[in-house]
């Protein structure tokens, strides 16, 4: 029997992410370029998830773009999603008993209440960069410690130090004098890390908190932020090694409901 094949692309401010599916269920191919809308980005994603399955895009039933920059994929997309459906749709399939979805990015933060896989009602946040993979890159800059390297040091901190502003502007004011008085940085860290937490868990008190909650996007890779918000909401963060890809796989889901429907039109 001949495999349907799918194709997501979520292309982010940050990053493109690409996964195909085979059959609406089997994950066949993944790719993730650092470089997002804009960029060359969404293409390379692409090719690289062709090439490692061995496909061309011909061979594709469907495909679906999502992400900030979804529209500028007309030429190869088949139609576009926002991004708040896929990421309702992928951690579904991710963790099909999720209540609640926090998807930190490179840019925004979205919360989605989902019901039976589907998005009931959101929040987000995106007029300000605090709380974002932005911020933490600004911090990780201003602190001279790579970026995936946060979660661990932070998890090395012996005292509390609070970084109240949620500006990113004033909040690396706010590190650089905590550096000048010679404050240990892995504290810092911590605390950049619970401040990220209560932002985002003020955005999720808006449309409330029900178990499971899974947090997606890059941020969920940083283990210090993952645990400061598990403190923050008072419930457990459930993530998956695929958190980055979850937009994309949500695409790719639609992508194959879209092919089924037109068969059966």
């Amino acid at each position: 029997m001949d495999h349907i094949y799918t194709l997501g692309i979520d292309i982010g401010s940050t990053a493109s992410k690409c996964v195909m599916l085979a059959d609406g269920k089997e994950i066949v191919a993944k790719s993730l370029i650092s470089v997002g809308a804009g960029t060359s980005g969404p293409q390379r994603a692409i090719s690289e998830v062709l090439e490692q399955a061995g496909k061309s895009k011909d061979e594709m039933a469907f495909v679906l773009a999502t992400g900030y920059g979804r529209n500028s994929l007309e030429e190869i997309a088949d139609a576009q999603m926002s991004e708040l459906s896929c990421h309702a749709k992928g951690a579904t399939f991710l963790f099909p008993q999720v209540h609640t979805v926090v998807d930190i990015g490179g840019q925004d933060v979205k919360i989605l209440q989902v019901e039976n896989g589907v998005m009931t009602n959101f929040v987000m946040n995106d007029k300000c960069a605090a709380g974002t993979g932005r911020f933490l890159d600004v911090m990780a800059r201003v602190l001279e410690v790579k970026v995936q390297d946060l979660g661990m040091l932070g998890a090395q901190s012996t005292k509390q130090v609070e970084i109240s502003s949620t500006c990113t502007v004033f909040a690396e004011s706010e590190v650089i004098s905590q550096l000048s008085m010679g404050t240990d940085k892995r504290d810092i860290i911590n605390g950049i890390h619970r401040s990220v937490a209560s932002r985002v868990a003020g955005l999720a008190h808006r449309v409330g908190i029900r178990d499971q909650v899974v947090m997606t996007g890059g941020v969920a890779q940083n283990s210090g932020v993952v645990k400061a918000l598990e403190e923050a909401l008072g419930h457990e963060v459930h993530i998956s090694p695929l958190t980055q890809y979850n937009g994309a796989l949500g695409a790719a889901l639609f992508a194959y409901q879209k092919y089924q429907k037109a068969q059966r039109a």
